[in-house]
């Protein structure tokens, strides 16, 4: 190993080092399984038992059992020796960078100790560069929507207005056979104009700068309500913690996605929306009576999760079949929390 400042050699392989997992590995199955050799020696060399050569047939099944008494210490030995290992394959196989947190105890096995740390802290820097990365996602992915959200309402809408007052003072000037047709004309630019304001408000929430989360949530649930046709009960509380304006986002996108898609997917007759403040931490709960049974993350939740590792926050999604979805944002300490910049 080459020092970094100077590039000398440096020797890593003094007494304080910790052995590799290999060598340490090693060493415990030979200590194991010499001790039980060892143990077996001493319990023949002083029992009365003896072994003639060639082996008499009587002699036979004290040889036998003794074997067996061996090899099943040895394979018990080596079973709680080795059990860490099966802990870690099992994390292995489960773990998710979206759902932080799962690591492996150290179980006191000291060979072991070196390889179990040496994986959780793997973890813990593939889940750093993970919301790091993720962070930049999103921080890119909010500039665009403010940028597609300006030009629509800038330009796209600015024209339609134009267009509405130009056939405003057409209609004014027409013969009267034309002033249906152009009425019917008049009223689709107008429908078109209000489309674009809505795709630029969800693009953009500035009721959320404007107003605030508490009137954002409650604009967004009336949206829902009166373009997808499914009633949202709303239960927000307006004396929360002080948030920071990424943690507000955060809760107004999550709370966006869940009712897009219970307005889009779930086939429900009503739905819940609420925000409570307790116990140092803030709840974002929404839920509905659809058909539930969502058994994968889809690239929506998948991307909620993402949001809220951000923040800090645990997100949970329960899908039972028939018994509708309910989403839960927990945010621990909402007073500090990193940025999406």
């Amino acid at each position: 190993m080459n020092d970094r400042a100077g590039g000398r050699p440096v020797d890593v392989s003094g007494p304080g080092a910790p052995r590799p997992p290999a060598q340490a590995l090693f060493r415990r199955l030979m200590v194991i399984n010499g001790l039980v050799f060892a143990v077996g020696t001493f319990v023949l060399a002083i029992s009365p038992a003896t072994v003639s050569s060639p082996v008499l047939l009587a002699e036979v099944p004290v040889l036998l059992v003794g074997l067996a008494v061996m090899l099943f210490a040895n394979a018990l030995l080596l079973r709680r020796s080795l059990a860490p290992l099966d802990a870690l394959t099992t994390l292995m196989q489960r773990v998710d960078l979206l759902r932080t947190g799962d690591r492996l105890a150290d179980s006191g096995n000291s060979d072991l100790t070196h390889l179990i740390d040496t994986f959780n802290a793997m973890l813990d820097r593939l889940e750093a560069e993970r919301s790091a990365s993720s962070a930049h996602a999103l921080a890119a992915q909010e500039g665009e929507r403010q940028r597609i959200a300006r030009e629509l309402h800038d330009e796209i809408g600015q024209s339609l207005t134009v267009v509405l007052l130009g056939l405003k003072r057409v209609v004014d000037r027409a013969p009267p056979g034309l002033c249906e047709e152009l009425h019917a004309v008049q009223e689709t630019v107008r429908a078109s104009l209000d489309e674009v304001r809505q795709v630029a408000r969800r693009l953009r929430p500035g009721v959320l700068e404007d107003l605030g989360l508490h009137a954002a949530l409650s604009a967004l649930a009336a949206d829902v309500s009166r373009m997808g046709g499914i009633p949202v009960t709303r239960a927000i509380e307006p004396d929360h913690p002080a948030l920071g304006a990424d943690v507000e986002l955060v809760l107004y996108r999550i709370a966006q996605e869940s009712l897009t898609n219970i307005a889009r997917h779930a086939r429900a007759t009503r739905a819940e929306l609420s925000l409570t403040a307790g116990d140092g931490c803030l709840v974002l709960r929404i839920s509905d009576n659809g058909r539930g049974g969502a058994r994968e993350d889809g690239a929506g939740i998948r991307g909620m999760r993402e949001r809220a590792l951000l923040i800090g926050a645990r997100l949970s999604v329960d899908s039972p079949p028939g018994e509708g979805t309910h989403v839960r944002l927990v945010i621990p300490d909402p007073a500090n929390r990193s940025t999406l910049s």
